[in-house]
């Protein structure tokens, strides 16, 4: 029964990993020049961890994951000072011949 309570946790630990894609001019840059897709991942992830998230949601082949962590802004309103919240950004390398059709799993 443990263990699959442990498959379960495991398989919802991968969903909350990939949070979600990222699309803007520079992703959609890399993804045509390198073969490489960019998503927003949990901030305690690793690299192992995102590659086994990535290979078993798309069902594709991981040849690198590099790991971008991007500080929030400090944002004022009024006379209140904040800041936004961190961001990790995962960038993946697919094996040649392979793809994800992001605007298709979106939907």
């Amino acid at each position: 029964m443990t263990n699959s309570n442990n498959q379960q946790n495991n398989s919802h630990r991968l969903f909350q990993i990939i949070q979600s894609p990222v699309i803007s001019e520079k992703s959609t840059y890399v993804a045509e020049k390198n073969n490489q897709y960019v998503f927003k991942v949990a901030r305690d992830a690793n690299k192992f961890e995102i590659k086994q998230a990535l290979e078993d949601i798309f069902q594709v082949e991981v040849t690198a994951v590099n790991v971008v962590n991007r500080k929030g802004k400090q944002k004022r309103f009024g006379k209140y000072n904040g800041r936004r919240d961190h961001q990790r950004f995962a960038y993946i390398s697919l094996k040649a011949g392979q793809n994800i059709d992001i605007e298709a799993e979106i939907k």
